[in-house]
């Protein structure tokens, strides 16, 4: 049994897809980010940087459960314990892990920013806006350049793709016409279909 820690996030459905679509047998436990509850001991404990999401696996192969946090770092752990969704080639993990890193270090973050002060900031801050819905703009081109031959970004189904899609499925946030991006759009239409990107992004249940 897996345990995750999770809120109703692009970050919280990274994992909750790949849950789903590994068939994990997995409990979740919400965490309330809206009422401060990442920042409770007990979670704190699991996840020191007060980030959701994160999960306890009880069934780690030395016996002894293992807490991980950090979405990258999880989606790694679950597709070495299930073999799946990472190729076999060195050569083509280690481009999973490129854009897995590419994600999490831009097409994660920064769009980030553009979901604050589009929607959250308290004053319109028009350099802030300005600089994050062009770096939106920026980051897309790229994923839609990636995919412009190939079906997945890279070329199989993978933890980059589980990892990317939930940030996209957020354009309105970024002030992005995913129509723009025609093969972004085509990737996410794809992605869309896929059973596990269904359940998983409803996830948990609030």
């Amino acid at each position: 049994m897996i345990d995750l820690y999770t809120w109703a996030t692009p970050n919280g459905w990274k994992v909750s897809i790949m849950l789903e679509a590994v068939g994990a047998e997995y409990r979740v436990i919400p965490v309330d980010i809206t009422q401060q509850a990442q920042f409770q001991s007990h979670f704190l404990a699991i996840s020191p940087n007060n980030k959701i999401p994160a999960i306890v696996d009880h069934d780690y192969a030395d016996g002894t459960p293992i807490s991980l946090f950090e979405t990258g770092a999880i989606l790694i752990y679950l597709a070495e314990k299930y073999g799946k969704f990472m190729p076999s080639s060195p050569r083509k993990r280690y481009e999973v892990h490129e854009w897995l890193m590419w994600q999490m270090g831009g097409f994660g973050p920064f769009l980030g920013q553009a979901h604050h002060f589009n929607r959250f900031a308290p004053e319109v801050v028009p350099y802030a806006v300005s600089r994050y819905n062009k770096e939106a703009q920026r980051l897309w081109g790229v994923l839609d350049t990636r995919l412009s031959e190939r079906s997945f970004v890279v070329d199989e189904l993978s933890i980059a793709d589980f990892a990317i899609y939930p940030w996209a499925k957020r354009h309105a946030y970024q002030k992005i016409e995913p129509e723009d991006f025609a093969n972004v759009w085509r990737w996410m239409q794809q992605m869309e279909t896929l059973p596990a990107v269904q359940s998983g992004m409803l996830v948990p249940s609030i």
